[in-house]
């Protein structure tokens, strides 16, 4: 571990540190920002009535349209001068959220992902490559700073540039590299079309840090088989911090938050009423020790649930299941609720699909309908149309028996779905243009 004095600390003595936390964050947020001095007023809470977890009840949520409104500085605490960095979302719908960081603020982001890149079994002997891109997006420099506070040889390529990215790990011995698990597949995809000569499996790369999207087992599965690696999947959100709020261990059953940093709650994403351990809701986030930008009860729409277990790996800290979607991306078709992950899960399970999907939904009159366009293998696209049509009915009856939906399936050649060096597009939602 990177700090067992945290990581392995004792349930009981785990609550009474976030509670003293929890006063402090909530006042330091109430005294030093307008926003949520109004917020709290409103609510009828004042933070000095904070005496138990339970109160957190109490606390009003914050939510990704508060931070928009309050673009680009109004969530800060701190004065300007004391913030040394900003990262923020893309805005793509609206404003940008923006997060500040004072110097204490980047020294818990670092740690918090050198105890990430550690649960994977990485040391300061390994070479990091960070294949996430550098910017506003907390994914490089967040893996970046994190990877240098291990001690690792970090090299800051950024996304993109398959072939470069591929001398590189080769030259340099790279042993982890951090990057979208899409990225992942592209690499892999990559070096059976246009690399046959080049063999990954001997190379020194043995870890992969993939975050920034969800993903399934059958995807971790595809991308260790094509690259030989461990792949470990890493947690986080911009508004929160960035990646390292959760991370999974040498065990790959669930991801340990950092709960000495960060603590979390899982919600009715409907009522909004906290739920029992073990229930699958939407996690909510309060910061415990940031200063520049506390973000308290943020409703981050993803759709998880928390549990405890013995995990083989010593630590005690709280698990939470991968991300299995967000309520703000669920799709509802015709009455029933899917996730892109679920339609992800049918597909991969069907011997012949490539694990590269688009899912478009349209509406025809008052229904709505849904085309999955997945690749098939090679062999396959290129075999007689009745094999096709073969896989293609296998597909249509894996959806109405596993996910009760019917849908369109189309499939098309190998490499027909356009690859993405950061995040997927997996999702084409043609009712908002209507």
């Amino acid at each position: 571990m990177f700090n067992r004095e945290f990581e392995a600390m004792p349930l009981a003595e785990m609550k009474k540190l976030q509670l003293e936390r929890l006063k402090w964050s909530l006042n330091h947020a109430y005294k030093n920002n307008a926003y949520y001095a109004r917020k709290f007023d409103a609510s009828g809470f004042d933070p000095s009535s904070f005496k138990s977890l339970d109160d957190m009840k109490r606390v009003p949520f914050l939510t990704k349209q508060d931070m928009r409104d309050n673009y680009p500085f109004g969530l800060f605490a701190v004065p300007l001068k004391d913030v040394v960095r900003v990262h923020s979302s893309s805005g793509t719908t609206g404003n940008a959220t923006v997060v500040g960081y004072t110097s204490k603020d980047i020294d818990v982001f670092a740690e918090v992902v050198a105890r990430s890149l550690s649960s994977y079994g990485a040391t300061s002997d390994d070479i990091l490559q960070v294949a996430y891109g550098y910017g506003l997006f907390t994914g490089g420099l967040g893996l970046h700073y994190g990877g240098e506070k291990l001690g690792c040889l970090t090299v800051p390529i950024s996304g993109g540039n398959t072939e470069r990215q591929l001398m590189l790990i080769k030259d340099f011995g790279t042993s982890v590299l951090a990057c979208t698990p899409s990225y992942a597949l592209n690499i892999a995809d990559y070096l059976e079309k246009k690399r046959p000569d080049y063999d990954i499996k001997k190379t020194s790369l043995r870890i992969g840090v993939l975050g920034a999207e969800p993903w399934t087992e059958a995807m971790r599965n595809e991308i260790e088989t094509r690259l030989g690696i461990e792949a470990y999947d890493i947690y986080g959100l911009s508004e929160v911090i960035g990646p390292g709020v959760s991370a999974e261990c040498s065990a790959k059953s669930g991801m340990h938050v950092f709960e000495d940093h960060f603590y979390v709650e899982i919600i009715d994403p409907d009522t909004g009423e906290v739920l029992p351990e073990g229930e699958k809701g939407e996690i909510v986030y309060t910061s415990l020790t940031k200063y520049a930008c506390p973000v308290i009860r943020y409703r981050s729409r993803d759709i998880t649930r928390l549990y405890h277990d013995s995990c083989s790996c010593g630590r005690t800290l709280v698990k939470m299941e991968k991300v299995t979607g967000r309520s703000d991306d669920m799709l509802i078709i015709r009455g029933v609720n899917i996730f892109p992950s679920q339609i992800e899960s049918v597909l991969m399970e069907v011997e012949g699909t490539e694990p590269h999907y688009q899912i478009i939904v349209d509406r025809s009159g008052a229904l709505d309908d849904v085309e999955v366009r997945v690749e098939v293998a090679e062999k396959i696209f290129s075999d007689e149309l009745k094999v096709l049509e073969s896989l293609r009915q296998k597909i249509v009856e894996r959806f109405r028996n596993v996910l009760g939906i019917s849908a369109k399936i189309t499939l098309v050649e190998p490499m027909s779905i356009a690859r993405s060096e950061g995040k997927a597009v997996r999702v084409v939602d043609k009712r908002k243009l209507k």
